[in-house]
């Protein structure tokens, strides 16, 4: 599938309607660059939330040591993404691509509980998410990934679940 595919289901037939109009996904590759290598990106009303770029992830090899996890990293070539490797940006539009294939092809409860960071960002803005599913999981949340609880609090405000959490106080 074309990036514009993606996108296009990413934020017309998956996105959450209160959300439409204000996330925008952006992935692009260098054609100048030697292997076609870019980066990806999540945008709020214009302002990356998040943002990953190919040129970043020399940094992996640092800060991942040499474990079963980031053997299992650079098996699945970084289709595995925490919240370490989204908040440094060390990751590319191919793991956009990745993580958007394994979001699209399964359900939204696989897809909410995946060990993907990306793959749970995408589920969490998702429309089949509705606020029953959103209130249970504002109740186990605290304590998670920073980021993942960035996506959950920007899909809550734009539902009004913020504004009803400060009148119940």
């Amino acid at each position: 599938m074309s990036w514009s595919g993606m996108r296009n289901k990413l934020e017309k037939e998956y996105l959450a309607g209160a959300l439409r109009g204000h996330i925008r996904y952006y992935a692009t590759s260098y054609s100048k660059s030697p292997d076609h290598e870019g980066r990806a990106a999540i945008l709020l009303d214009g302002k990356e939330i998040i943002a990953g770029c190919y040129y970043n992830n020399w940094l992996k090899a640092e800060l991942f040591p040499r474990d079963e996890r980031y053997e299992r990293r650079m098996k699945e070539e970084m289709a595995f993404i925490d919240d370490t490797a989204v908040q440094l940006g060390i990751f590319d539009q191919q793991s956009f691509y990745e993580a958007f294939s394994i979001f699209d092809n399964q359900s939204i409860e696989e897809s909410l509980a995946s060990e993907n960071m990306l793959v749970r960002i995408f589920a969490i803005l998702d429309r089949r998410v509705g606020k029953r599913r959103l209130e249970k999981i504002r109740r186990e949340i605290d304590g998670g990934e920073k980021t993942f609880r960035e996506f959950f609090a920007i899909r809550a405000a734009a539902e009004g679940m913020a504004a009803e959490a400060e009148r119940e106080r």
